[in-house]
């Protein structure tokens, strides 16, 4: 399989064309910072609603717009080629459109956004569209903008906004702004929710730096605990910027929330991704939902540390094929789960909490000391702190593999990769840090030239960064895997200067100090005296 390098950042765009008004110039141009002036505005009409529940009012919408956009593109196609064909549903089906009725499209909302009964308007036009598109939609479109604690004038200012998106653009341009402010949503609402908000979200920069170190160019892919589907977009995306298309990889994923199962349902729709997401409320460990599938890539964040997993039926569940996980905490077992479906030939990236690399509590040492002595643990990278919005809890990545002696890369078979990417990061706010571009394309990289790809520079240990160690040395530290071990200190520049100069420097510096010490203390018995002489007068 042909890899690449991330050579651009997949969320640039250029500028759309501003639109007559001031407003919706502000509101629709796509420079750098355009979602978050969107998604400000948008949360300035919210007022006392909380973001947890305003999240689905907004998404909601955006979605809406998403889909009444790429319809009437294709309506305004069909009906210069052919109108009748214009109100045949399977010829939108075939090009991955849904059907809107014409009650559901955005132009009718948008035309009655400042009736009294625009909620109403709303509902209906989800239950059409759900109608309309049972097999892909049932069930998962908010239906609820008809309640009276929704105010119908903050609905229409809502809609107002919501239509300036793109304006101006070509329909295809449209769609993409559409697509990356209901991405930016996502993230903007996880940050509102702040603990709450990390269940259905992952940083960006987190699932990029994944994704950038798997390359999932084709096959399947799949995350147990998906979230919103953060994984699959930037999967998808990694697939299209490196010249590959929509449709190359296959997704499947599992969701216990039916909330979070919703939305992620709808963010993968907004980005005209197919994909099999089964939800229910058991979870990937009591009711694995595709066990009898094994897949090319998995990605997965599971909630970390959980502690109230365990159940009867899993003590002798095949999947602890290295060991039995405690029932305090379900990192091992999210980890075996992934090793489960895993492909004979497949790779696995996985975010935990940092215990789990060190952890010799109840069996979690043993299982991971098998873990390594089977050689399935192919790279650890410890990731710098405040990088998400649900914990303080440091993280670090996991990278599992069926195989160490791939077919066009190096045999690494013995070996193991560890980076320390603690120092990495810039913070975008006072308590939130982010990887950069450059940041994700260094680790990814070092991870590329150690496997040998054949494309990939040579491959160097880096003090403090990076070290290829082998399994013996694995064992030496007790199967402790926290690249702080192995990496070592960073290089310091030898300084150019003699001693003897730099010890000269110093003296007179020290000297100098000194008699400033002196001069000070003189000056502060003075004043002493002075007030004293002073107090007996």
């Amino acid at each position: 399989m042909p890899r690449g390098r991330p050579r651009k950042n997949p969320d640039d765009a250029s500028a759309p064309k501003k639109t007559t008004k001031a407003r919706k110039a502000k509101a629709a141009t796509a420079t750098l910072g355009f979602e978050q002036q969107m998604f400000l505005a948008a949360d300035k009409l919210r007022k006392n609603l909380e973001p947890s529940d305003y999240k689905h009012v907004a998404l909601g919408l955006i979605f809406l717009r998403y889909i009444s956009t790429a319809f009437e593109a294709r309506h305004a196609e069909l009906m210069l080629d052919d109108p009748a064909a214009a109100e045949d549903p399977d010829e939108y089906l075939a090009e991955n459109i849904f059907w809107v009725p014409e009650t559901a499209r955005w132009s009718h909302l948008r035309d009655n956004a400042r009736s009294s009964g625009i909620g109403k308007l709303i509902d209906e036009a989800m239950l059409a569209i759900e109608k309309a598109n049972p097999e892909q939609l049932k069930g998962v479109l908010p239906k609820d903008y008809g309640r009276p604690a929704l105010d119908s004038l903050m609905l229409g200012e809502l809609i107002d906004l919501i239509s300036d998106i793109g304006m101006g653009d070509t329909d295809e341009k449209a769609r993409d702004v559409l697509g990356r402010v209901y991405e930016y949503f996502l993230g903007g609402f996880a940050g509102a929710e702040g603990k709450r908000g990390g269940e259905f979200y992952t940083p960006s920069s987190v699932v990029r730096t994944l994704v950038s170190m798997l390359e999932p160019y084709k096959g399947r892919v799949y995350d147990p605990c998906c979230g919103s589907g953060g994984m699959f977009v930037q999967s998808e995306r990694f697939v299209e910027t490196h010249g590959g298309k929509l449709g190359d990889i296959a997704i499947y994923g599992q969701e216990s929330n039916h909330t979070t199962w919703r939305l992620a349902r709808m963010n993968l729709a907004v980005r005209g991704i197919g994909a099999d997401i089964r939800w229910n409320n058991e979870g990937s460990f009591l009711r694995d939902e595709l066990k009898d599938l094994r897949f090319d890539y998995i990605l997965a964040n599971p909630p970390f540390n959980v502690s109230d997993w365990w159940n009867a039926s899993l003590e002798e569940d095949p999947r602890w094929q290295y060991g039995k996980p405690p029932a305090g905490n379900a990192n091992y077992a999210w980890l075996q789960h992934i090793l489960w479906h895993l492909a004979p030939d497949g790779t696995a990236g996985v975010v935990l909490a940092n215990g789990s690399m060190s952890s010799n509590q109840n069996s979690e040492g043993d299982i991971r000391r098998r873990m390594v002595e089977a050689d399935i643990v192919d790279c650890m990278v410890a990731l710098p702190g405040q990088l998400f919005y649900s914990t303080q809890i440091p993280a670090c990545l996991w990278f599992l593999t069926r195989t160490k002696n791939p077919k066009g890369w190096r045999d690494r078979r013995g070996e193991m990769l560890f980076i320390d990417a603690r120092k990495l990061g810039t913070m975008v706010d006072r308590t939130r840090r982010e990887l950069t571009d450059e940041d994700v394309a260094r680790i990814a990289d070092t991870y590329h030239a150690w496997r040998g790809e054949q494309d990939a520079a040579p491959y160097e240990d880096v003090p403090g960064f990076c070290k290829s160690v082998t399994l013996d040395e694995v064992e030496q530290h007790g199967f402790v895997l926290t690249p702080g071990r192995y990496v070592g200190a960073e290089e310091v520049e030898e300084d150019s200067v003699p001693f003897t100069e730099r010890f000269a420097a110093l003296e007179k510096t020290l000297k100098e100090q000194f008699a400033q010490g002196e001069e000070l203390n003189a000056k502060i018995t003075a004043s002493l005296k002075l007030i004293v002489q002073k107090e007996s007068v």
